[in-house]
């Protein structure tokens, strides 16, 4: 995926807002991911990393290793520097800094073997950041199998061995209904030439995704209705070991 089309579809800047029907939540993933970002250093492993679409983002880093599962497809299409079995990393333990894992836990059929993956490559106290959806029509089926509330992934982390420093909610109220309405519409305009779809989303789905927006940003109390969580957690090292490191 080249530049141009990773920066529209996962930055999704304001003027991206007339073509992109992912709008809301992906600009929301891709902020709430800058705001971490500059903190982060040393050597990153991105954990699903498809076409690398947050690399920009990491530019403070020592070393950007992309995995992916290893299957034909994945390996014509995705942007990968090493692949995994479903099972074991290809990675030595206690060697990355940080993992980044976006949007591929829900993927995840062995999420107990998966996470203690993540944390035996992560150095003591190394950093994971995460985020996985909540409210999300199934996709990429079928392997799509899970959905976290907020509880249920901090607790699934904990038994992991990580520790939360921070956990959010990332589009929520009206604006969740509104993406997903986006979403659902878009479905429907796949069968249609390209020139008529774009048209179509300018002139129906930017004006949800623009209500949606507005509704987010007055969603401030509203906690119970959202589309993905973004957690920060640090590998624990010991029962005793306080919450510090880079990140907090």
């Amino acid at each position: 995926m080249s530049d141009w089309i990773n920066q529209v579809m996962f930055a999704a800047p304001v003027w991206a807002l007339p073509i992109n029907p992912a709008f809301l939540p992906r600009r929301a993933l891709w902020r709430a991911m800058a705001e971490a970002a500059p903190q982060v250093h040393g050597r990153l492993l991105d954990v699903g990393c498809g076409s690398q679409p947050y690399r920009v983002l990491f530019s403070g880093v020592s070393e950007y290793i992309g995995l992916e599962l290893d299957n034909p497809d994945n390996r014509a299409t995705k942007q990968a520097d090493l692949y995994y079995d479903g099972c074991t990393f290809p990675v030595t333990d206690e060697t990355v800094d940080t993992v980044l894992c976006n949007q591929v836990l829900e993927h995840v059929f062995n999420p107990e073997q998966f996470l203690s993956e993540i944390h035996r490559v992560l150095s003591p106290s190394g950093t994971l950041l995460l985020t996985v959806p909540f409210l999300w029509p199934e996709h990429e089926q079928p392997y799509d199998c899970l959905r976290y509330t907020s509880f249920g992934l901090k607790s699934r982390l904990e038994q992991a061995g990580f520790e939360i420093a921070r956990q959010s909610k990332l589009t929520r109220g009206g604006g969740a209904l509104c993406a997903l309405a986006a979403d659902r519409l878009n479905t429907r305009l796949r069968l249609l030439p390209l020139p008529l779809r774009l048209a179509v989303r300018a002139l129906v789905i930017a004006p949800i995704s623009l209500v949606g927006w507005l509704l987010d940003a007055a969603s401030t109390a509203d906690t119970e209705l959202y589309l993905d969580n973004f957690v920060i957690c640090r590998k624990m090292v010991s029962a005793s070991d306080p919450i510090g490191g880079h990140l907090s």
